[in-house]
């Protein structure tokens, strides 16, 4: 319970912060649920950005502290300097359209690894690999929230993806994301690492097929795709709760 507390105190730091900084560059002028935007009032968004990240970094030493091992503390000092390297000056590297790959190595691999020493204060192979299957699902949802604001992009100079990939290019891209997270689950449980009842995660193929025929359709409609990432939470969302109920199932049944 406490690293789940400490973990969304820091998501809640960086997607505040991620306001406030973008606020600055003015590239969320389209973006009318900011809440820079719906407060109008940058200095309060940015001193609650910072509350939380003291609150989840509190949470993190205690555990820290707990298992004398500070091993917990360094991975996740690196997943928050990762996220501010995402958004924050001097570093901006989400303009640099590298935001994805530094959502999936802090949300994926070195997160869920955290989250596993947290509780384990031991490492696992398996762990890493649904750190794959997670980092992944959660960069789709960042992927997919760029492709109706291109315009608002190139105008404040930031070269996402889909400016990089153009709408269409993104677009072919999402099946294959969508694919590697079911063919590391298949490796998972052909490999004995995962309990067969994380199969369950097959049930989500539905939340992925309407995620990509979506933005297929509309990818270069930027009013019809700018719910995509909701599409792309739903995706998130199923998986990981089914690839969840799996191995908990995997505890408690043959």
């Amino acid at each position: 319970m406490t690293f789940l507390l400490a973990a969304i105190f820091i998501l809640a730091w960086e997607n505040l912060s991620n306001d406030v900084f973008d606020a600055e560059t003015g590239i969320d002028i389209n973006k009318h649920h900011s809440l820079v935007a719906l407060t109008r009032n940058k200095s309060l968004i940015f001193a609650l950005s910072n509350l939380f990240l003291v609150l989840g970094i509190a949470g993190i030493l205690a555990i820290a502290l707990q298992q004398r091992d500070p091993t917990v503390f360094i991975l996740i000092l690196v997943c928050c300097g990762l996220g501010y390297a995402y958004q924050g000056p001097p570093f901006r590297l989400g303009y640099r359209g590298l935001g994805e790959i530094l959502c999936f190595f802090s949300f994926g691999p070195l997160g869920v690894g955290a989250a596993y020493y947290s509780q384990t204060q031991s490492w696992s192979f398996s762990s890493q690999l649904i750190g794959v299957i997670i980092g992944i699902t959660t960069s789709l949802v960042l992927f997919c929230s760029h492709f109706h604001q291109v315009e608002d992009d190139i105008a404040a100079g930031k070269r996402s993806p889909i400016v990089r990939l153009g709408t269409d290019g993104g677009a072919r891209l999402i099946p294959w994301l969508c694919g590697i997270t079911f063919a590391v689950l298949g490796f998972g449980i052909f490999a004995g690492l995962f309990p067969v009842w994380t199969g369950l995660m097959f049930l989500s193929i539905p939340s992925a097929r309407r995620l990509i025929n979506h933005v297929n359709r509309f990818h270069h409609q930027p009013q019809k795709v700018s719910n995509a990432k909701f599409y792309a939470i739903g995706f998130h969302f199923w998986s990981g709760v089914l690839l969840t109920l799996g191995f908990w199932l995997g505890t408690r049944l043959p």
